[in-house]
Formats: C-alpha cells, structure tokens, sequence
C-alpha cells in the first residue's frame, strides 16, 4: 500500500571528516522498499552531540562512508513493504536509534553496527527507507520536531530514571530527583521526573537559566558556581535524607557532588562527561580525578552507579506513551533551521549557544 511515490529524495551525506563543511547536499532516487520496510515522509528532524563528532571523525563506533546522518526524524509513512505489520501508510512515527535494540540489555554488536544515521543511513532527508521495527508511533500532541527529540535525548533520559527496574521503585510521589544544567537530556528528565510526581533540584551555572528550570517544573534549583558544595545544599533541601536518584551528565568534575547529595541506597545515572572523561588529558587534571568516587564507595555510603547509553524501542514506546498521557512537550530551540540549511544548524550546534534541542524542518 501507498500514499504517494516520490521519485527522488533531497538530502545530505558526511562527504570526509572536516567537521560541518564535510556534509554535502543532493538529490537521489528515493530507495527501493524491502519487504520489511517502511517509506517515510520525514517531517521533522533534530541534531545530538554525536552528529558533530561523525564529521569530525571521532565518533567511536561504526560510521558508513558517505552516510545520511541524523538518528532524531518523524515523519508520515507513505508506504509498506509486503511483510509490514506494525504500520500502515498515514500512521505518523519516530525513528530509533539503536535500530536493532528492541528490549532488554543492549549487545555490542548493535551498538556498533545499527545506528541510525551512523552505520545505518538516517534522517537528514525528505524520504527513507526504515525497517519497521526501527520506529515507533508518534505522540499525537507534538509536532513534528517535537517528536524528532525523543529519539536520542528523551529515550535518554527516560532510561536513566526508570531503566533498570530501580527508578520505579524509588520514584513518584515524595521521590526526589536531582537534574544538572539546560542539556536536552536534563530537560527531559526533569520533565518527565515531574510527571512521574517526584520533585526535583535542578543546577545551573547561569541565573539567567533558572526561569527555564522553574517554568518547567523544578522545585530547587542551585546555582553551582556560586555554591561549588552544591552536593550538601541538595540534601539539605530534602530534610537531610539526600535525594533518591541523580542523572549525571557532567562526569568527573560533578560526581563527587552528585554522591554527596544522594540518600542511603540512592542511585546515580550516569549518561555523559560533559565535563571530561576524567583521564587526565585537557581540563580533566590530577586533582578532578581525585575527586571521582572509587567503586568502592558505592558499598561504603550505599548507592547505585549505573551507566546509560541511551536506551530500547521498548522503553521508548513506553516513554511516548507517558509522553502522551502527561502532555510534556520537548524543549526546542528558538532557532529551527530548514533542511538546506543543515550545515548552519551544525555551525550553531557547536558553537553551543542552543537552548534545547536544534530542529529541523523539513519540506
């Protein structure tokens, strides 16, 4: 079945690794369907850290020569192979990341060789080819681009609070939920704490944040350049008892903190090193290791470590369906470039000055 039959697709491709000016810009036939596959109308698109890195040649695992970048898209489907089951042409959906991570733990070998947009052509593109068990159906309240966020930063931190069955138990009316800073991923997990009736201390670096933090729900937030022990102010705001789960994106130079301010048997998700990888090259010295919990801190204060890599189609049908029934909207910033202008929204991402995910619109 088919809506429609687009003959050719505009859309860019990672043409060498020297940074944006690498990605270029064409028109091609739009690929031929599998059995399993889905021909979608991609309408909305949004750009992650790793976009830039696969430019630049220095995203760790497996990138295709001259891949169609991008893991965020949603979009309409046009058109089903013979096989398809999940949808039918109409349906609106949202494109995974990990195409091959249904549920449960996530393989090496799917981290390595089905990432969308990385090993496996993505969503910078008017239309493509997905297999169907590479989506997932669209939240009805939010747009497009809306949408495109969930991918990578919402599946994130959705993960991060209630993957591995202990955010559920520690979440909720009464729990409290420690975010750290204005990135995408922290957004979400501050909305999506909020939904889940938790309450939640937000940091920022910047006073000029703290509106954003409280329009979206936080209950605390504590500027930590002004207050470098920020670790014990959190748990002094919960009563003494520490916070029940920390989402960790800095590394090195914020988890000490994050461990001071966690309750007896809390949890800290880590989801990224802003900060450094705390190895002891750039701005991660001797002195910010020594600042780095040991492991076995974990059994001498009581507290869970976890690492997160963004997370499962599972979790993220489970993250859209809460998505839906809340009415939480992603974060986007006020500059939402078009699809032409792809190398620009590149320019901007790494220039860092976005608040919020960088959309794309596409036509």
């Amino acid at each position: 079945m088919a809506l429609n039959n687009p003959k050719t697709t505009k859309q860019w491709t990672v043409e060498g690794f020297e940074g944006p000016s690498s990605l270029q810009f064409s028109e091609m036939p739009v690929p031929s369907l599998k059995d399993n596959e889905v021909l979608v109308q991609i309408k909305g698109a949004t750009l992650n850290p790793r976009d830039l890195l696969i430019t630049q040649g220095q995203y760790p695992w497996t990138v295709k020569q001259s891949i169609i970048p991008g893991s965020d898209g949603a979009g309409i489907v046009l058109a089903t192979g013979s096989s398809v089951t999940r949808f039918k042409p109409g349906d609106r959906v949202i494109t995974t990341l990990n195409q091959k991570h249904i549920c449960g733990s996530l393989t090496k070998d799917i981290a390595l060789n089905y990432g969308t947009g990385a090993s496996i052509d993505g969503t910078f593109r008017q239309f493509g080819a997905f297999d169907e068990q590479a989506l997932v159906a669209m939240p009805s309240h939010v747009s497009f681009v809306e949408a495109a966020a969930l991918t990578c930063a919402g599946v994130t931190a959705w993960n991060a609070l209630f993957g591995g069955g202990r955010g559920k138990e520690i979440l909720g009316e009464g729990g409290w939920v420690l975010t750290q800073g204005t990135g995408s991923v922290s957004l979400f997990a501050l909305q999506f704490a909020k939904a889940s009736g938790a309450r939640v201390i937000a940091t920022t670096s910047s006073s000029s944040k703290i509106s954003l933090l409280q329009s979206l729900g936080a209950d605390h937030v504590i500027n930590y350049r002004e207050t470098p022990n920020w670790g014990a102010d959190a748990k002094e705001l919960t009563g003494g008892s520490g916070v029940d789960l920390v989402v960790e994106v800095a590394g090195p130079t914020t988890i000490r903190q994050s461990a001071e301010s966690l309750k007896l048997d809390g949890q800290i998700s880590v989801v990224g090193f802003i900060g450094g990888q705390g190895d002891g090259s750039g701005d991660s010295n001797a002195q910010t290791q020594g600042q780095v919990p040991s492991l076995l801190e974990t059994w001498l204060n009581l507290y869970t470590a976890r690492g997160v890599w963004v997370g499962s189609r599972e979790q993220m049908e489970e993250m859209c369906r809460a998505v839906e029934a809340s009415g939480v909207r992603p974060v986007i910033d006020e500059r939402v470039f078009k699809l032409e202008d792809l190398r620009e929204a590149y320019e901007y991402l790494a220039e860092g000055r976005n608040v919020g995910k960088i959309g794309i619109e596409i036509q």
